[in-house]
């Protein structure tokens, strides 16, 4: 089908943006890399009058090594996070997301910020953000606000960014020398995940000192296993001295029943997957 026809607007600044949404209001929509927004005006499951195109603003883009976090734009594009140098480093687990995310053709047109401002809980990006404590860096016509990550995945397609606000960049607290893993189970190549589990890993003369586990499509948003994250400290890293733990990851979720699977088959998932990864992730 073909989108509703609508007003195109391209600013070249952040105060550009605020602007023309504080201008058309409710009948704007933002657009980033489109690669969620297109398909969804072409069925015309949403008919904005007005497309505000961020393409343009270049201090969205670019990564950044900001002492003790790495900082990523907003409109940066996924091949520039799963290739960057500093991500690698710093947020591996980051990377490891990335390279598994849709396909290089999504990859190349697709924004860091727009997928994580779209907020699908099947998306590959959430889990990860939320396991390494990312904060986000909302712009508004009263300033800038950082909202931690634990409060920025609201609900099912909704965040903490208000009406009249725009996500400008994600800091990333480094978590250099851990190991990491993203764990995806798929039925074919570049779906959305059926389940997926990520998991950063600090470990020390073979026993797991740190965990951050992050849980993909459990849920109406990415979900933190912390049960998992604690019960894992002090454990070898052995399939019996992670197994235990990784029972705990479907704890305090909820996930969806669809045509890939009841929620009861995710649960299983979860804890195979965390297993996986956290062995992956921690070199076992």
């Amino acid at each position: 089908m073909i989108p509703a026809p609508f007003d195109y607007l391209a600013p070249t600044s952040v105060d550009e943006a605020l602007a023309a949404l504080a201008e058309h209001g409710d009948d704007a929509k933002i657009i980033a890399g489109g690669q969620s927004l297109l398909p969804v005006l072409r069925m015309r499951l949403n008919a904005p009058e007005v497309l505000i195109d961020l393409g343009r603003i270049d201090t969205l883009r670019g990564i950044r090594d900001d002492g003790d976090a790495i900082v990523i734009g907003a409109m940066t594009p996924h091949h520039e996070v799963g290739s960057d140098a500093l991500v690698a480093e710093h947020a591996a687990l980051v990377s490891k997301a990335v390279e598994h995310l849709a396909d290089a053709q999504i990859r190349h047109r697709g924004t860091f910020g727009g997928a994580l401002a779209h907020a699908d809980p099947a998306g590959d990006l959430g889990a990860p953000t939320l396991a390494l404590g990312a904060q986000f860096v909302i712009a508004g016509s009263g300033g800038t606000r950082t909202v931690a990550a634990d409060d920025f995945f609201v609900d099912l397609f909704e965040t903490a960014i208000g009406e009249d606000e725009i996500l400008t960049e994600v800091r990333i607290p480094k978590h250099t020398g851990w190991g990491a893993h993203y764990e995806k189970f798929v039925r074919v190549a570049h779906q959305w995940p059926i389940v997926a589990v990520a998991a950063a890993v600090k470990a020390d003369g073979g026993t797991i000192s740190e965990a951050r586990i992050g849980l993909t499509n459990m849920g109406s948003t990415p979900i933190r296993a912390r049960g998992v994250e604690e019960a894992l400290v002090g454990q070898p890293v052995t399939e019996d001295g992670v197994r235990a733990a990784a029972e705990k990851a479907a704890d305090g979720t909820n996930p969806p029943s669809d045509l890939n699977g009841d929620s009861d088959y995710r649960r299983h998932l979860a804890g195979v997957l965390t297993r996986r990864a956290v062995l992956a992730a921690a070199g076992g």
